[in-house]
């Protein structure tokens, strides 16, 4: 209800500053213990996923709290885990503004941040400020200035100061507003990246006496032999868990709109199908190796039941809180126990 009120007035702004302003608007409200008003939910509905107990499988998604800077306010609007970065080794101020596009007749996003982040040490510092205790996942990329015959070190040196802070680590190589970067989804480049983020994460859980899982962040863009491949190698390599999808260059769902030149990756309700159809292929070819985070288009309680249908284990929100607003979690959450008690009772 709120958020129905103060929506009008945040879309008058551009779409970065509303973004901004609508998360230190959260971090107030959370500071006056008034999470409830905006959607809180607290619906318990435990799933097991990369072997960890997540308390129900609706999370926040990558991109949204990039620098982790507001954890415990994103906490408060009950997923039952968060997902923080894209992080890089090093701070880097992203793309040149404007950047990011609203496309409210289709319910969509477009976006070209380019991994904008304060580097890996203050993301850190802030997840060791914050009071959050539940599943904390925190996605790595590489900077824009690394050559991609070297992301592999960006990688590896983003992962040696996560994991002891993480719950999950999610290796993102789809994002299209990183020159070359999808390139890596490549058979034989994905091959070698995975090879090495395998044997730095068995050190690692060596060196900490615990296990910190790999998921992989995958495009929606893939065509049926690239999904193949790819699920062969993340099987292959034991990888822990598979996201899927990030956003989209396709602009065929969004044809003929003045912003469909804007160049960027697209997500929210136009990249739900083919974020769909994409989890519905990997899930036949995984046949349950590895679970499946479904993300892309959830902008109803209908959206996140059609991606478990589809194989996925979890969900994640991103672009249907910005049109819906926080309550969408509520929504979701209910939608899912009301499938999952459908299915107890057949």
């Amino acid at each position: 209800m709120l958020y129905s009120l103060l929506r009008p007035l945040l879309f008058k702004l551009d779409a970065e500053t509303a973004h901004e302003t609508t998360l230190k608007l959260l971090d107030k409200a959370h500071q006056l213990h008034l999470d409830s008003i905006l959607g809180q939910s607290t619906t318990r509905l435990p799933v097991q996923a990369m072997g960890l107990t997540f308390p129900n499988p609706v999370g926040l998604a990558a991109g949204l709290d990039k620098n982790g800077e507001h954890i415990d306010a994103l906490a408060g609007l009950g997923f039952g885990f968060l997902e923080i970065g894209t992080i890089t080794p090093r701070p880097q101020a992203g793309n040149p503004k404007p950047r990011l596009f609203r496309v409210p007749e289709h319910q969509g996003i477009i976006n070209r941040m380019g991994f904008n982040n304060l580097g890996v040490d203050a993301l850190l510092e802030n997840v060791r400020n914050c009071r959050f205790k539940g599943i904390l996942g925190i996605n790595i990329g590489k900077n824009a200035t690394t050559p991609i015959e070297s992301a592999v070190d960006d990688y590896l040196a983003c992962l040696d100061k996560v994991y002891a802070y993480s719950s999950y680590i999610t290796v993102n190589i789809s994002s299209p507003n990183t020159k070359n970067l999808r390139q890596l989804q490549q058979a034989d480049e994905l091959s070698a990246l995975l090879a090495s983020l395998k044997v730095r994460q068995q050190e690692l859980a060596d060196k900490h006496g615990r296990y910190v899982p790999l998921a992989v962040k995958i495009a929606p863009d893939l065509d049926d032999e690239q999904i193949v491949a790819i699920a062969r190698l993340l099987t292959g390599h034991k990888i822990d868990g598979v996201i899927a999808t990030n956003t989209t260059l396709s602009r065929s769902e969004i044809a003929g709109h003045p912003m469909a030149d804007e160049a960027g990756g697209l997500s929210g309700a136009p990249v739900r199908e083919r974020s769909t159809v994409l989890i519905r292929k990997l899930a036949k070819e995984l046949d349950g190796a590895l679970p499946i985070i479904g993300v892309g288009g959830i902008d109803s309680g209908e959206d996140a039941a059609e991606k478990m249908d589809a194989g996925a284990t979890l969900v994640q929100l991103y672009s249907g809180l910005i049109y819906r607003g926080p309550g969408l979690v509520g929504e979701v959450l209910q939608a899912l126990k009301a499938r999952r008690q459908l299915d107890s009772d057949k």
